[in-house]
């Protein structure tokens, strides 16, 4: 009896330590996030959240199909459909890090994120910034710390939520406040030509909410379904 009772004792303990490593193997791959393109991406727990660190820099759609790419500044001014960019044209120089600039019609695509994430909404940017203290204080711990990417004087960062928001800069018809301003669109339009977005700057602790027009260049960061 003694001796079954040591077997069974065994036996469950060799499944504990496979369900534990099992689990952990689990938990590792969950740690990054693929797009289409292949891109690799790190994600932050933030109260109730789960967001990305990185820009999203995909060139095609989660079903497989391209983003349209445009680079003639007239074109971009008047584009009523998807399309996506590099800051200054320049992909070798600002994709790795600030990711690439979308209009709103490709936000409003629905297809923008990997499987199991989207572009979150304003409502969703809300329960963010309510989380880390309020508009007033929040973008200060969510902007990258120091002066790598951030010019002088990045007033209030600490990056304490760990969202590492950087500077990406935006574009209408010209580019424009790249290392000085973080502007990204939220999910939720405003009306047939606007929708609201949040704007991070160099010289403020604090993360404002606006209203901009569907043709501008912006980051985009994901949240977690």
């Amino acid at each position: 009896m003694k001796k079954s009772s040591g077997i069974w004792i065994s036996f469950l303990a060799i499944i504990s330590v496979f369900l534990i490593l099992t689990s952990s193997c689990k938990k590792n791959d969950d740690d990054t996030i693929k797009d289409t393109d292949g891109n690799v991406y790190h994600s932050v727990k933030i109260g109730s959240q789960e967001w990305m660190v990185e820009n999203l820099k995909t060139t095609k759609y989660n079903d497989g199909t391209s983003i349209p790419l445009i680079t003639d500044s007239l074109e971009w001014l008047n584009l009523i459909t998807p399309g996506y960019c590099w800051y200054n044209n320049d992909a070798p120089a600002y994709s790795s890090t600030y990711g690439a600039l979308y209009n709103w019609y490709a936000v409003n695509s629905g297809k923008l994120a990997p499987k199991g994430w989207h572009v979150p909404t304003d409502a969703e940017w809300t329960i963010l910034t309510d989380f880390l203290g309020g508009l007033n204080v929040a973008g200060g711990k969510m902007k990258e710390s120091g002066y790598k990417y951030w010019e002088i004087p990045n007033n209030g960062a600490t990056n304490e939520s760990g969202f590492t928001a950087l500077p990406g800069g935006f574009r209408n018809i010209d580019f424009g406040q790249i290392n000085t301003f973080g502007w990204y669109w939220t999910a939720t339009d405003h009306n047939a030509y606007n929708a609201w977005g949040r704007i991070l700057r160099n010289t403020s602790k604090g993360i404002v909410c606006d209203v901009g027009q569907n043709q501008m260049g912006r980051s985009i960061r994901c949240v977690r379904d």
